[in-house]
Parts: C-alpha cells; sequence; structure tokens
C-alpha cells in the first residue's frame, strides 16, 4: 500500500482557484450575438488604498476615462467611486478577432472612519489614475477632569472622553 502524502497548501490553492474560476463566471455576461467576441466582462477597476500620517489616499485606475466620466460622492461615511467606460468596438460578428478590455458602468465604495470632514476631500486625476485624498478625522484627546475636595488641593485625575 503506498503513502500519500496530504499537503494542505495544495488543497488550499485547489479551493482558491475554483472560488477564481466561479466568481470569474458570475461576472461574465454572454453578448448575446453568438459572434468571435466572446462573452464582455464586467468592468471593476484596480483601486488601491493607502494611510499617510495625515490621509487616507484612494487611487483608482481608469484607463480610457476622463474626469468628467467619473462621480465621487461622499455620503454616511461611504465614500462611492462611479462611472462609466464606453466599448470602442462596434457589435457585429466579423471584423475584430478578440474583445478582452471590458467597459460598461462600475461603482467602487468603501467605508470611511466616524469624523471625516466632507468639505476637505480632495480628488485629481492624472493620466488615467483617479486619487481621492481623504484628511483623517481629529484624534479625540483625553481630557483632564480636576477633582475638589473640601478644604483640599483639586487633584486632577487623567483619562479618555467617552462618547454616551
Amino acid at each position: 500500500m503506498a503513502m500519500i502524502r496530504w499537503e494542505p497548501v495544495r488543497e488550499l490553492n485547489t479551493i482558491q482557484n475554483e472560488m477564481n474560476r466561479l466568481f470569474n463566471t458570475f461576472f461574465e455576461a454572454p453578448s448575446g450575438n453568438g459572434g468571435s467576441a466572446g462573452s464582455l466582462r464586467r468592468w471593476i477597476p484596480a483601486m488601491d488604498l493607502v494611510e499617510t500620517d495625515e490621509d487616507f489616499v484612494l487611487r483608482v485606475d481608469l484607463p480610457g476615462l476622463s474626469e468628467q466620466d467619473v462621480n465621487i460622492e461622499l455620503e454616511d461615511n461611504v465614500l462611492t467611486v462611479s462611472g462609466e467606460r464606453k466599448a470602442e468596438h462596434e457589435e457585429r460578428k466579423e471584423g475584430y478577432y478578440r474583445v478582452e478590455r471590458a467597459s460598461g458602468a462600475f461603482a467602487r465604495s468603501l467605508t470611511l472612519p466616524d469624523g471625516v470632514d466632507p468639505a476637505a476631500v480632495r480628488a485629481t486625476f492624472d493620466r488615467g489614475v483617479l486619487e481621492v485624498r481623504v484628511p483623517k478625522p481629529e484624534e479625540r484627546k483625553p481630557r483632564m477632569v480636576a477633582i475638589s475636595v473640601t478644604g483640599q488641593e483639586p487633584a486632577t485625575i487623567e483619562g479618555a472622553e467617552t462618547s454616551s
């Protein structure tokens, strides 16, 4: 009888590959024309979120779009970047070999911490990259509370403010 070594990492890779395949097929929509274009995919632009000392910096790759094609909304501490990239080819059965660049509407949202000032949010658009800078909210600082006892000098106790 041969012994087979169990490799849990290989099984995790198999599960990950199957999940990737499942999600890829879930987000693909049939083109409806049955032509050589295959299927059109839903477009989800790549997004990075970086934290600096002063800001949260969001960078979104939006190739082929201009600032007029993009909307940025901040509501109830949720920042949403949305827009649409138009398809650059005609819908026909012949004349192109392969279409891989996805197009269509997109929306990406992320929740920001409480206390963000919506008026301080800044966005720039340069060479297909949208950068949104969100200043961090002010940290609550501990407040000193003086306790006085009748007939004695007041003592100071340090503590953090709590919200009710």
